[in-house]
């Protein structure tokens, strides 16, 4: 029996089902993927990194975001949902919205199971595809292991990577630097 064909949204009615909708889902290129729930463990790792950095960028022209807040990455026509966002300079938005970001300078997505090929391959690309953002930080949380993507001045990604829960996460694009063991404290692997 033939498949039924999928209904393509467009990202109008995307935002409109988003907003009724009891769980997130992503949108990419008019289909609506539902978005699976965070472990403990992501939870925490995303609370630590955030909280620490909101800490550093009080009183400066960058705010951080969580994962409530969403992405828009026009040129790949995707709605996103990152685990932390850093904005600097004044947060810019989809157009006659106040949820959805279009100007990422950094961007940090903690990596499940079902998650993390997509988020180092597919995802990564679509990023890059952001005027603004320059800076891809992947924290594995079944594991001390850190991956930290820098856009170079001859505009080549360079990884560098953690796995010693005693180095220093330092950001590049912001003052601000965290021991992995304060980014993973609590986590139990």
């Amino acid at each position: 029996m033939p498949r039924p064909a999928i209904k393509h949204l467009t990202p109008k009615e995307y935002l409109i089902l988003e907003e009724a909708a009891e769980f997130k889902s992503e949108y990419y290129k008019g289909e609506i993927f539902n978005m699976a729930g965070a472990s403990i463990s992501h939870n925490r790792i995303a609370m630590n990194l955030s909280s620490e950095i909101n800490l550093v960028l009080k009183n400066t022209k960058c705010q951080v975001f969580m994962s409530d807040m969403r992405l828009w990455v026009p040129a790949k026509e995707l709605f996103a949902y990152p685990d932390i966002l850093v904005v600097c300079n004044k947060p810019e938005f989809y157009p006659d919205r106040n949820d959805t970001i279009t100007n990422p300078l950094i961007i940090v997505e903690v990596l499940s199971e079902s998650t993390k090929n997509y988020d180092r391959g597919e995802k990564f690309v679509f990023y890059r595809s952001i005027p603004t953002f320059q800076e891809y930080i992947l924290i594995d949380q079944y594991s001390v292991y850190i991956e930290q993507f820098n856009i170079g001045a001859d505009g080549k990604w360079v990884l560098n990577e953690y796995n010693d829960v005693n180095d220093i996460l330092r950001l590049s694009r912001i003052d601000f630097q965290i021991p992995l063991k304060d980014i993973y404290n609590l986590v139990e692997f």
